[in-house]
């Protein structure tokens, strides 16, 4: 679907009018904490309309919506040599600003890594997202999400009906943003539904592509960003993309402080606790203000109609004399799922042992629970691999969150063994929450043989001082299935009874030419096949033994004559 654009502020087009926008914006009011309108306009409206950046879009993802112009503090956050026990992201010491709710975070990381993937050339860093999410929505109001990464409540911009925004008729018959007849931009990211129409991602893999999901909205901007083959490390490229997103110059500006003092530190802070913008670059008081999209309150009398309050929708005392401007006490919030976990509980996790490159039996299971010690649905627990080991969940990723169900249990993927013996760790964390984990030992055995054989029935004879014509193979099982990748040792011994290294008889070479009677390091291949390097005999006659050892147990003795040549 083409989209359709326009510039939201009418007749600003000279530098006095753009200069009264700019001082505008410094007196501007905050969008309220609890509303779902954000009633933001463009600083930028004093630009003409198009950007030659935008590609023939037009005026960007966001229809040029309105947008939160908060500058980050001076004072840049230093980071410390540690790290999120979550997330491993750089924790910093100084202003609130630097904490990015948990899933919010967790989207902008996983919107990189696909980008990383499927348009390495763009180089999009997690911190330009970031920076887009804090000016657009706050990071989704604060991080107020579930635990699948959707807001409680729709983030709405104001209605684009030409009312000192943009005109932009309804789209999608208010499918995402619930109005029928105008356009408003829609969630975290601020995508007009046009927009959202052909650009829309599902980044949570949920088979929906909801502009209200930050895991959605991020992968979006990400692919908006990194449209027209753009390298997003080349300052051209970014600025355009930027101002293809919001054709503004302030927007640019904006965008740039917060992905400067993001780069320079940030840390993980639960959901719903990160710090709200307090100014709008809506700087029209005749412009609408945030508004709830629930039902509105009804006025107290059938009198003189008055005008709406911002974000309440109640009308004004039908008394001639103005009444004293009160604030309606706020509702109380309600803690979200995550706020209510108190720790985590093992569920039934059994042992964690797996030979080398095979699926372990068990699955790591925590439940989530309250202090009540009662289960707590939708909360997001973050499973990771530490240790020294190839070892990764089913689909090769060595972290995974998973949201817990009605009971409040969480089943981490099935792990798979790699080629690495030993013990690692599988960690259990609550996302959004500085709790303590749960940490479970796996071991990674190496692979076994319980029984190995000749290929063949040749006998193994050599005459003194020659070599065998022969070279011994022997095929490993397990359990009658095929032993590939099995760890085998060859020793030619003195006799049945003493394995003891002989020293007379056949032997093997080294790659110098060598006499070697022990060969280590010696593997199946992934058929379960072992074929030895050729035998050579010295003077010594008679009868010989091979005896070759595999993990698991499986032993197997070889006979070998040397008797001179008949007459």
């Amino acid at each position: 679907m083409a989209a359709h654009f326009g510039r939201l502020r009418k007749g600003a087009t000279t530098t006095a009018v753009a200069a009264v926008a700019v001082a505008a914006l410094s007196a501007s009011q905050a969008p309220g904490v609890t509303t779902d309108d954000l009633g933001r306009q463009s600083a930028g409206s004093a630009q003409p309309s198009g950007d030659a950046n935008t590609g023939g879009e037009g005026g960007g993802a966001t229809g040029d919506s309105p947008y939160y112009t908060d500058l980050p503090p001076l004072k840049s956050p230093n980071p410390s040599p540690s790290a999120s026990p979550t997330t491993g992201t750089t924790v910093s010491v100084g202003d609130g600003e630097a904490g990015i709710p948990a899933t919010v975070l967790d989207a902008y990381k996983k919107a990189e890594a696909e980008l990383r993937a499927s348009k390495p050339g763009c180089n999009l860093p997690w911190q330009l997202l970031a920076a887009i999410g804090k000016v657009e929505s706050g990071q989704a109001r604060g991080g107020r999400v579930d635990a699948s990464g959707t807001t409680y409540s729709p983030i709405l911009g104001p209605k684009l009906d030409g009312n000192g925004f943009a005109l932009i008729a309804d789209t999608d018959n208010g499918a995402y943003d619930g109005d029928p007849a105008y356009d408003r931009a829609v969630g975290p990211m601020q995508f007009i539904p046009s927009t959202w129409e052909w650009a829309g991602r599902d980044g949570n893999s949920d088979g929906k592509k909801d502009p209200n999901n930050v895991y959605d909205a991020a992968l979006a901007a990400g692919h908006y960003l990194c449209r027209f083959d753009r390298d997003l490390s080349v300052q051209s490229h970014m600025n355009a993309a930027i101002l293809n997103y919001n054709n503004s110059t302030e927007y640019l500006n904006t965008v740039l402080s917060w992905l400067e003092y993001y780069r320079k530190g940030t840390h993980e802070v639960p959901d719903g606790t990160g710090t709200l913008p307090s100014h709008s670059s809506n700087s029209d008081p005749a412009s609408p203000g945030p508004s709830t999209p629930a039902t509105p309150s009804t006025p107290s009398t059938p009198s003189t109609p008055s005008t709406p309050k911002p974000g309440g929708g109640g009308s004004t005392s039908p008394t001639p004399k103005p009444p004293t401007p009160t604030s309606p006490a706020p509702s109380p919030t309600p803690p979200t799922p995550t706020q209510t976990v108190d720790h985590l509980e093992d569920a039934n996790t059994g042992k964690l042992t797996a030979t080398a490159g095979s699926a372990f039996g068990a699955k790591v299971a925590v439940r989530a629970e309250s202090k009540a010690s009662k289960g707590v649905a939708k909360v997001r627990v973050r499973f990771t691999i530490i240790g020294d080991t190839d070892a990764t969940f089913t689909g090769g990723e060595s972290v995974a969150t998973v949201v817990t169900g009605s009971a409040g249990t969480a089943t981490a993927p099935a792990l798979v063994a790699g080629e690495k013996t030993g013990d690692f760790t599988v960690r259990a964390t609550v996302v959004g929450r500085v709790l303590g984990g749960l940490d479970y030992t796996a071991t990674v055995t190496p692979r076994q043989a319980d029984t190995l054989t000749r290929t063949g029935d040749t006998p193994l004879t050599c005459v003194p001082g020659g070599e065998f014509a022969d070279q011994v193979e022997l095929k490993a099982t397990y359990k009658g299935a095929v032993a590939g990748k099995v760890a085998a040792t060859a020793t030619l011994i003195k006799s049945a009874d003493d394995p003891t290294e002989n020293d007379k008889g056949p032997y093997f070479k080294d790659a110098d030419g060598k006499t070697i009677r022990t060969l280590t390091d010696l593997t199946t291949d992934a058929d379960g096949v072992l074929k030895l390097p050729k035998l050579y005999a010295d003077d010594a006659t008679g009868t010989f033994l091979l005896r070759v050892n595999t993990t698991g147990g499986a032993v197997l003795t070889v006979e070998l004559k040397v008797a001179a040549a008949a007459s």
